[in-house]
């Protein structure tokens, strides 16, 4: 399966006095968001706080509940992009809400980038509102997975045939979506199909307008660790000049194996090699099964009382048997392994007693 390994770093940069960006990287949820805020007397970074606090605090408390709730449920997309556009809506409405009751947070907002991982789909789901952006490094290609919400695209967008003179006559850093100026949000959705070595980079403008996309994708096709990689990001937008707060999350996707948990017949989790998973079982008497899964374990002698002496018949999955080798031609089923004792019961016990005996509960005596 696919794991995401991911880090963030911000910086003040070397022209603004503080930092109105704010990230999130939520691991055990897989979830990722920059926020680059705006508005007077720091505002902006309250709203951009707010953006991140109030996504994760959604994420955290929705495990597993409705993933939806104060909104609506939409069928036609996944729990997982539902999930996401919801969390950044929570923020929309708490940073509006706040916005409107505030004379000192009037007119705030913030832009927002967020991504979902989903190891059991394969599949990154990428949100956003604004110029914030997020790039995809895949094989040594970077490819900018967002399009800005600002008015230059927009124009260009709308007026496809301007000259380089008329596009740089357009004002730029002029957003047109952003999270708080009103009580409903229009958020921008795609999922990815992803891919072992892909890298993810979630970035406020302060780096994108700075570092030129094959700088970036230079850096972030170096093997280095994401860490290592957000700081040199970050320093090479300083380099150029620093004009802004710089902000950067990355997330890379690796393959790994997974190893999954059995429970064994004495009641203890074993973990053991997912590919192959071995069905095969070998029948053993308890009292010898306790010495084959752990010779250095209590003795029948040492633990009189337990589980493991008890003169009982059970069949143990073949993957948990340290130590043997069995050809992969074998059938699959009940085997016999040469060299592990096999005893018999005498005689059987009642299945009520095996069940009580399992408990820790002592076997009713004939």
């Amino acid at each position: 399966m696919l794991r995401a390994i991911a880090a963030g770093l911000s910086d003040v940069g070397l022209q603004r006095e503080h930092n109105e960006d704010s990230y999130v990287v939520l691991e055990e949820c897989s979830l990722f968001v920059v926020a680059d805020g705006m508005g007077g007397h720091r505002a902006g970074d309250v709203a951009s706080r707010m953006a991140a606090e109030a996504i994760s605090e959604f994420f955290r408390t929705t495990a597993s509940d409705d993933v939806t709730w104060p909104f609506h449920f939409d069928t036609n997309l996944s729990e997982e992009e539902n999930r996401l556009l919801t969390g950044i809506r929570v923020a929309n409405k708490q940073i509006y809400d706040r916005s409107t009751r505030s004379r000192e947070h009037h007119n705030m907002g913030t832009t927002v980038v967020g991504c979902m991982f989903s190891a059991h789909k394969r599949k990154m789901y990428i949100a956003h509102v604004g110029d914030s952006r997020c790039y995809r490094v895949r094989e040594g290609e970077i490819r900018q997975m967002t399009r800005d919400h600002s008015f230059i695209n927009d124009y260009i967008l709308a007026v496809p045939d301007l000259t380089d003179e008329q596009k740089a006559e357009l004002p730029k850093n002029v957003i047109t979506r952003a999270l708080g100026m009103q009580d409903h949000v229009v958020i921008d959705l795609c999922g990815d199909e992803s891919r072992p070595g892909d890298t993810y980079l979630l970035c406020s403008d302060g780096l994108s307008g700075m570092v030129e996309d094959a700088e970036i994708r230079e850096i972030l096709a170096d093997p280095q660790g994401v860490q290592d990689a957000c700081r040199i990001l970050i320093e090479r937008a300083n380099a150029h000049g620093g004009e802004d707060n710089v902000t950067a999350v990355l997330i890379r996707l690796e393959e790994v194996d997974v190893l999954p948990t059995e429970i064994d017949p004495l009641g203890e989790t074993v973990v053991g090699p997912r590919t192959p998973l071995d069905k095969r079982t070998v029948r053993f008497n308890t009292a010898s099964l306790a010495s084959v899964i752990d010779p250095d374990g209590p003795t029948v002698q040492e633990a009189p009382n337990s589980f493991a002496t008890r003169d009982t018949l059970v069949d143990v999955p073949l993957s948990m048997i340290p130590d043997t080798e069995v050809a992969p031609t074998a059938p699959q089923g009940t085997l016999e392994l040469e060299g592990v004792p096999l005893t018999e019961p005498s005689p059987t016990p009642p299945a009520a007693s095996v069940a009580g005996a399992v408990g820790g509960v002592e076997p009713a005596k004939e």
